[in-house]
C-alpha cells in the first residue's frame, strides 16, 4: 500500500482499519437499539414480568428512572454519547452496572470458545489428513461424514448429546459452567459443524498444493507423501483456513448464543437472550458492541497473521 502525503503505509492502513471498526460498532449499536425499540409490547411490562401488577405510580417511577419518557432521538443520542465515553450504564433488569454483568460472564464464554476452537482444529485435521493420504473409498466416506456433520444444527446436536452422554450414559453433566467437564459437550456441539466445513477447506487446499510444482520437487528428494503433507501442504492450507477467520468467528458467536441456552450455561449468549426478552437495552447494546469490537479486532489480527504465513500477500 502506497503512503498518502508522506504518511507511512502502515499508519494509513491502521487508520483505515480503525475507522472501519468504528463504523461497524456504530452500525451494530444502532441496529440493536432500533430493533429493541421496534419490538412489540411495553418496556415496563417486559421488565416487571407477566405476573406483576404495577400501580400507575410505580410505572411512572420506572419510566422516569429509565428516561423512557424522553423523545426517541434524544435517547439515541444519549445512548451514543455514553458508548463513546465507555459508559455502558446499568442493567434495567438486574439494577447493576453493565460492566459487572459483562465481567462475570466473560470467563464462561471464553472457556467455551477456547475449547470449541481446539475441538474444531482437531476435527478438521482428523478428517483432512486421512482424506489426503487415503484412497477413493476413504475419501468418499470422509466426504459423506463431512456433509452430514456440516448439515446438523448445533442446537440439535447439543440436545442429542445431552440425551445420550448425560441422561443415558451419565458420562458428562447436562448443564452448568463451573467445571471443565461441563464445557466438553457444548464445545463439541458448537465445533462439529464448523470443523466439518474447515476440513473441506483443508482438503481443497491439499489438492491444490499436491498439483503444484514444488510437491514434485520435494517428492523427488525422497520425502514421503505424509512428510510433504505435514511439512508443506499444511502451511499452505493454514492461509486458506485463516481466510475463513471472519466466518468462523461469526459462527462461534452465533452458535454460542444457542448452545449456552441449550446447556443452561452462563455467558454472553444466555445473558443476551435474557436481556432481549426483558428489553434490557443497556445489556443488549453492550454485548452487541463488544462482539462487534471483537469481530473487527480479530479480523485485523487474522489479516496480519495471514501475511506472515503467505509471503505473496506482502
Amino acid at each position: 500500500m502506497r503512503s498518502v502525503r508522506g504518511v507511512p503505509p502502515w499508519v494509513h492502513e491502521a487508520a483505515v482499519r480503525l475507522v472501519g471498526i468504528a463504523v461497524v460498532v456504530w452500525g451494530a449499536a444502532t441496529l440493536s437499539f432500533a430493533a429493541l425499540q421496534l419490538m412489540p409490547g411495553d418496556t415496563v411490562d417486559a421488565l416487571l414480568g407477566p405476573n406483576v401488577a404495577a400501580t400507575p405510580q410505580l410505572r411512572q417511577e420506572i419510566v422516569g428512572a429509565l428516561h423512557l419518557d424522553r423523545p426517541l432521538g434524544e435517547r439515541y443520542l444519549s445512548f451514543l454519547g455514553r458508548l463513546a465515553t465507555g459508559d455502558f450504564g446499568q442493567s434495567y433488569r438486574l439494577g447493576r452496572p453493565v460492566t459487572d454483568v459483562l465481567a462475570e460472564n466473560l470467563w464462561p464464554t471464553t472457556q467455551l470458545a477456547v475449547f470449541a476452537i481446539i475441538f474444531t482444529m482437531l476435527l478438521a485435521l482428523m478428517l483432512a489428513l486421512p482424506w489426503a493420504l487415503g484412497g477413493r473409498a476413504v475419501r468418499g466416506v470422509i466426504t459423506l461424514a463431512e456433509l452430514i456433520g456440516s448439515s446438523i444444527p448445533s442446537y440439535w446436536l447439543g440436545i442429542v448429546a445431552i440425551g445420550v452422554f448425560s441422561f443415558r450414559l451419565r458420562w458428562l453433566p447436562a448443564a452448568g459452567s463451573g467445571t471443565v467437564d461441563a464445557v466438553i459437550l457444548p464445545a463439541i456441539a458448537l465445533a462439529l459443524p464448523i470443523g466439518c466445513v474447515m476440513a473441506r477447506v483443508l482438503q481443497d487446499s491439499f489438492e491444490r498444493s499436491a498439483a503444484a510444482p514444488f510437491t514434485l520437487t520435494v517428492r523427488a528428494r525422497g520425502v514421503s507423501w505424509l512428510g510433504v503433507t505435514v511439512r508443506h501442504h499444511l502451511r499452505h492450507a493454514a492461509a486458506a483456513v485463516l481466510a475463513l477467520g471472519g466466518w468462523t468467528l461469526a459462527s462461534f458467536l452465533g452458535g454460542a448464543v444457542i448452545i449456552e441456552v441449550v446447556f443452561a450455561r452462563s455467558g454472553f449468549g444466555r445473558t443476551l437472550v435474557d436481556a432481549v426478552s426483558t428489553r434490557d437495552i443497556p445489556v443488549v447494546t453492550s454485548i452487541t458492541v463488544l462482539c462487534a469490537l471483537l469481530f473487527g479486532a480479530l479480523n485485523w489480527a487474522i489479516d496480519l497473521l495471514n501475511r506472515r504465513i503467505d509471503p505473496r500477500l506482502r
